[in-house]
């Protein structure tokens, strides 16, 4: 799978999406702009977080974009394979798959 290729289908579909229903987007916006900002878990943690949600729903678009979201915050391969481990241990055989498709994406995304 071309991981660059799906976040950035998905952003423009997103934005089309977006035109579509403003209203539905600027809230959701406002709803993750603070939901992701630091507290008392770094917004690194929070990434690690909605990725191991992303494997649980099987969600490959959600996986690519905060694959991304991660790299962009500096987070290593091995923080990555460990967070994995745990959405595997929680999910069983299919977030085994997924969680592989997460790693791929990160090996794609961080060059």
């Amino acid at each position: 799978m071309d991981w660059k290729k799906l976040t950035t289908d998905t952003k423009q579909s997103f934005s089309k999406f977006k035109k579509a229903t403003p209203v539905t987007f600027e809230g959701f916006e406002v709803m993750g702009k603070d939901a992701k900002k630091d507290g008392h878990l770094s917004t690194k943690t929070k990434e690690f977080i909605a990725l191991g949600i992303s494997v649980a729903v099987r969600c490959e678009s959600c996986i690519g974009l905060h694959v991304e979201h991660l790299v962009h915050l500096g987070a290593t391969r091995e923080e990555l394979v460990e967070a994995l481990s745990m959405s595997s241990y929680m999910g069983g055989g299919p977030s085994l798959t997924y969680s592989a498709k997460a790693l791929e994406a990160f090996d794609q995304l961080s060059n």
